[in-house]
């Protein structure tokens, strides 16, 4: 393994070391949440995953010359919100899978009913945890207000939320192009990701064009990460991917290897990781961040 992925791997390890203990803390303060719901939660939740939204928030923040640990109730929220979104991706109306992070989906387990609160629960949850005291770290009640602003941005209609119902309707067509796809993906995957990086340059005192720069880079990587899941998705294994392989198509997906083929679709994710990487001339410890574009681009999954 090259020494660049492997300082990617190993930021993405000591990024869960940081997290994994604020997230298991705060489902144990749920006292007078039912207790099936709590479950439902955490069984996702605690399942694992790069946790890759919150170490590109501390690698940014980083980046910026601030404190990675400062953004801890940030990568929480950012984190929970994440999870929510792949409760609910996993539902029967959605995409209807079966498996998610090598287990059972969480309404095979819980039901469907509660799936849908278990979601709902954790992305309410992500603007109290925005706006809370974690491990000791609050944001500036100004800091947060922007941060809880763009989250709430990427997270809806004009982002993530948008992004799933355009996924949707392109399922249903018999023909789609390419500009459609971007579209998606760019609000299905690339907005939380995008969302993540300025978060963390926020927090860690960006100039203006510093968040430009961050938000660039952050619209890259996004778009890179889902094309690169898209072709994973093609060329994986189950075991692997921790879902089933083969799925997109098997639902007729909207994907880039779908409409350009699987080796175009390679080298436009790799071009568009280096694209990205090229956006951080400006940034002052920029170090963290190419890491884990390194590590991002050789993963299997």
């Amino acid at each position: 393994m090259l020494p660049e992925i492997q300082r990617g791997e190993a930021y993405l390890r000591e990024s869960t070391q940081r997290l994994d203990p604020a997230l298991h803390h705060w489902i144990e303060t749920l006292e007078d949440t039912p207790q099936h719901l709590r479950e439902a939660m955490a069984y996702t939740l605690y399942a694992g995953g790069k946790r890759f939204r919150p170490a590109l928030l501390f690698a940014a923040c980083e980046a910026c010359g601030g404190d990675p640990r400062q953004t801890l109730p940030a990568a929480c929220a950012i984190e929970v919100l994440h999870t929510y979104s792949l409760i609910h991706d996993d539902l029967p109306a959605m995409d209807n899978d079966d498996l998610r992070r090598g287990r059972p989906s969480n309404h095979k387990v819980f039901g469907e009913a509660t799936a849908l609160l278990a979601g709902d629960a954790l992305l309410t949850a992500a603007f109290f945890l925005m706006t809370t005291t974690i491990e000791g770290y609050t944001l500036p009640s100004t800091i947060a207000a922007q941060a809880v602003h763009m989250l709430a941005k990427a997270a809806g209609a004009e982002g993530m939320v948008g992004g799933q119902e355009a996924d949707i309707e392109a399922t249903a067509k018999r023909y789609i192009g390419i500009e459609e796809v971007h579209y998606i993906h760019r609000n299905k995957t690339a907005a939380l990701i995008a969302a993540s990086v300025r978060i963390g340059g926020l927090i860690g005192g960006a100039s203006p064009a510093q968040q430009d720069a961050l938000q660039r880079f952050g619209e890259e990587i996004g778009l890179a990460f889902q094309i690169q899941d898209d072709v994973l998705d093609e060329i994986g294994e189950t075991k692997q991917l921790g879902k089933a392989a083969g799925r997109d198509a098997a639902l007729g997906k909207a994907t880039y290897p779908a409409i350009v083929g699987l080796e175009k679709s390679q080298q436009t994710y790799r071009r568009l990781y280096e694209n990205a990487c090229a956006h951080l001339k400006t940034l002052p410890e920029p170090t963290a961040l190419k890491a884990l574009v390194a590590f991002a681009q050789a993963r299997s999954y």
